[in-house]
C-alpha cells in the first residue's frame, strides 16, 4: 500500500514532467511577495513613521511643557535629563522615564492648538 502512495508522489522528471521555469517560480511567489508589499505599507510603515514622530517629540521637550504619560498621568516638566524627566503632579513631584512619556498637552505650555 505505501509503494504505491510514495511511487505516486513522486518527482516530475520520474514522472516523465519538466522542471518548473523561471516564470512559474515567479508565480509560486508572487502571492507571498504581494502580501509582505501590502503588510508594509499598512502596519510596517505607519508604525516607523510614529516612531520616529514620538522620538522627535520627546527631543524636543523643554522646562514648563505639560505633558500626558503612557499611564495616564498629567504633570508639568520641572527637570529634564537624558534619561529622566522631573514632573510636577499637582503637589507631587515624580522622576520618570523620558520614555514613558506619551505626549504633549495642546494649549498647556505644549504645542498651541492650530485655528
Amino acid at each position: 500500500m505505501f509503494e504505491s502512495v510514495a511511487y505516486a508522489m513522486g518527482t516530475p522528471q520520474a514522472t516523465g514532467g519538466t522542471p518548473a521555469s523561471g516564470t512559474e517560480m515567479l508565480m509560486q511567489f508572487l502571492p507571498l511577495i504581494i502580501m509582505f508589499v501590502i503588510f508594509w505599507f499598512l502596519l510596517i510603515r505607519p508604525q516607523q513613521k510614529r516612531a520616529k514622530a514620538h522620538k522627535q517629540m520627546l527631543s524636543e521637550l523643554k522646562r514648563g511643557d505639560h505633558v500626558l504619560t503612557s499611564s495616564g498621568l498629567i504633570g508639568r516638566i520641572l527637570e529634564l535629563d537624558d534619561e529622566q524627566v522631573l514632573l510636577e503632579c499637582g503637589e507631587a513631584k515624580l522622576r520618570i522615564s523620558r520614555g514613558a512619556i506619551g505626549g504633549i498637552m495642546p494649549g498647556k505650555g505644549g504645542k498651541e492648538e492650530s485655528k
